[in-house]
């Protein structure tokens, strides 16, 4: 009897990992912050999107709150980049962001109702492809469409009292429930109430809805994830925090990028994040 080796089985098609909302904000969220002395800063926190100019041409937006950038008394920021090395570690690598030019005037645009600004930076290769489509903002319908109410669990990320996840400068990741009624429409609701603990830092985080987050019983699933707002504030009341954050919808990030389309600023003034 011949013996014969039987070949081996063809491996199993392996299915493409989905692309996941939560990790993606993760890579396209930074720190952003301003060192006063030796032993003090401001800091908060900024995240990227990516949205082309009119003309089509890309380009890269921080968004943040816009209080955020309002504090910081000097013209210099810096914006913490994450480096991946060799070895699978990762080097935070803080870089100077340029907030405002010679005189004084800021370089960001402001929304002129709401707590959001946006600039356009140069960012470095990973965290241009990191920035999350402009597409994946919510807009004024979004929380009619998917019937987003109270109870509904969203995510955000942030440094709070400037603390990362990691030495590597990584956001830490928080889970809230929608904790105010009525949600729409934004013009008369332009923030939401988010159940979860704000510290300083915290504010202009990206919260955000994947599928890996509860919904109520009946609720349909949206098609997609979705940027739902920026943190802009943690509710107090007698001179303490409540463990509410204050969310602006995320429409005026659309509205506050619309406004930088309009502007005449030359984008070579308006591209000054050094990689």
């Amino acid at each position: 009897m011949i013996s014969q080796d039987v070949p081996p089985a063809p491996p199993a098609a392996v299915a493409p990992v989905p692309w996941d909302l939560t990790v993606g904000m993760i890579n396209a969220t930074v720190q952003l912050d301003q060192p006063l002395n030796e032993s003090s800063r401001k800091v908060g926190t900024g995240f990227l999107i990516s949205a082309p100019r009119p003309d089509g041409t890309p380009r890269v937006v921080l968004v943040t709150a816009a209080h955020v950038f309002n504090v910081m008394p000097n013209g210099e920021a810096r914006i913490g980049w994450r480096t991946a090395e060799a070895d699978g570690a990762w080097k935070f690598s803080p870089a100077n962001l340029t907030i405002r030019d010679f005189d004084g005037t800021p370089l960001w645009t402001q929304h002129p109702e709401r707590d959001v600004a946006v600039m356009e930076i140069t960012a470095p290769d990973a965290f241009a492809r990191a920035a999350i489509p402009m597409g994946w903002l919510a807009d004024d319908t979004t929380f009619d469409r998917w019937r987003v109410g109270p109870g509904d669990e969203l995510m955000a990320l942030g440094y709070p009292h400037g603390l990362s996840a990691n030495k590597a400068g990584f956001p830490i990741l928080r889970l809230g429930r929608i904790s105010s009624w009525p949600l729409t429409p934004i013009r008369h609701f332009p923030i939401f109430l988010l159940d979860f603990a704000v510290s300083q830092g915290n504010s202009g985080g990206p919260v955000f809805w994947t599928p890996a987050v509860d919904r109520l019983p009946g609720a349909p699933t949206p098609d997609h994830p979705y940027i739902a707002g920026v943190l802009v504030q943690e509710v107090q009341g007698g001179g303490e925090g409540l463990e509410l954050g204050v969310v602006a919808h995320a429409q005026y990030v659309r509205e506050a990028i619309a406004l930088l389309d309009q502007s005449t600023a030359a984008p070579e003034t308006q591209s000054n994040a050094a990689q």
